[in-house]
This record gives structure tokens, sequence and C-alpha cells, in this order.
């Protein structure tokens, strides 16, 4: 039997779409997989998107910023010594961008500069951390990377 060039062509094509539709049905089939949304109220948070430029402004413009740094005991946020820490408000969001259910908040209620964020609730690997605060009734937002050993 000879196999002619139109005949070679819609095999190789045939192949092709079930090589391509094999990792289709495999990606979405497996919950390892998972195709969840970064926010789970997308556009409303979208809405909101130049009030957030305008307190992440506000946090950029503060001659002294809040440090977050590595400790024995896991991470701290030191706020500015200018600032009077039982005025500062708001929450510190940890999310973990690979798995969603080890995402948390810590309230942010000062007696000294200085919060700590527990090394036993972060796991190895990558966080994105939000910290929403207001002082003087100014908002602020500063968002960081940090990684875990």
């Amino acid at each position: 039997m000879r196999i002619n060039w139109g005949t070679g062509i819609v095999i190789a094509i045939a192949l092709f779409m079930s090589f391509i539709l094999y990792f289709v049905i495999k990606v979405q089939s497996n919950s390892k997989y998972d195709n969840e949304l970064v926010v789970e109220e997308y556009y409303k948070h979208d809405a909101r998107f130049s009030e957030e430029m305008t307190r992440i402004q506000n946090a950029h413009d503060l001659a002294q910023k809040p440090v977050i740094s590595k400790a024995a005991e896991g991470f701290t946020v030191v706020f500015p010594a200018t600032f009077t820490p039982e005025k500062i408000k708001g929450k510190v969001s940890l999310y973990r961008p690979s798995m969603k259910n080890l995402d948390f908040e810590i309230p942010i209620s000062l007696s000294n500069p200085t919060l700590l964020i527990p090394k036993s609730r972060l796991v190895g690997g990558r966080w994105d951390i939000n910290m929403e605060w207001q002082y003087d009734g100014k908002s602020y937002l500063t968002k960081e990377v940090i990684y875990v050993d």
C-alpha cells in the first residue's frame, strides 16, 4: 500500500491534534493542575484599582517605609519610628500563589513598632505580602514578595 502526500498530511495533522487533545484532557481532569482565580471577585477588585494605586502611592511617598526582614522566629514588619504604633490599624495578607488554602491574614494592632509573622505559619517557597494599613486617616498599601526556606 502506498501513501501519497495528501494522506500523509492528514495523518500527521490527526496525530498532532490527538496529542494536543490528550494533554488538554489530562490537565483539566487532574486536580494537581488546579485552575483557581487569583481574586475571587475579579471585576469588583478591578473597579477599585485607582483607589489601590492611590494607597500604593501614599506608601511610596513616605520618607521612612515599613521594612520586612527575616528573623529567627519568622518575619518582622518594622514600621517607621515617626508613627505612633497604637494609631496604626489594618491587616497583613499573606498570599501563597501556588496554594490558595495556605493564604491567611494577620490584623495590625501594635503596642510597639514591630509586627511578627510567625515562621510556623509559613511553608517554604514564595509568599506575596500585602500590607493594608491606615494612620491618621490616610490609607497605605505596601506589596512585597518574600521567600521562605
